[in-house]
């Protein structure tokens, strides 16, 4: 068994909204994950397809013979929280309001 992963890291979105892709795809065979990113509307498929076909490269450059894709598979697919930038939003009166910009490391872990 030949494994490879690959890390994407502060990743400007939130984790949940990435765990909710990547639960999706975790335990799919590669083609079929890709193909469901490509058609989901989400922001953070676009960012999970490259790190997909970034692990899919490490892979391939693991091992000496070329890979068959069909048995690819998908072992973990998670993201954890990343910091949090923290910004300030003026407001009436002299106020300030807090903003919260969250940041995700995404990782992927691929099985032949």
């Amino acid at each position: 068994m030949l494994e490879s992963k690959a890390i994407a890291k502060y990743i400007r979105t939130s984790p949940y909204k990435s765990r909710r892709v990547l639960k999706q795809i975790q335990g799919r065979q590669y083609k079929e994950a890709r193909i469901m990113l490509e058609l989901m509307p989400y922001k953070a498929c676009k960012i999970i397809i490259k790190v997909l076909d970034s692990a899919l490269s490490n892979i391939e450059q693991k091992s000496d013979r070329n890979i068959d894709r069909e048995k690819v598979k998908i072992i973990e697919a998670y993201a954890n929280k990343g910091p949090v930038l923290k910004r300030f939003q003026p407001r009436a009166q002299g106020r300030a309001f807090p903003i919260r910009k969250p940041t995700c490391h995404i990782n992927i872990k691929l099985e032949v």
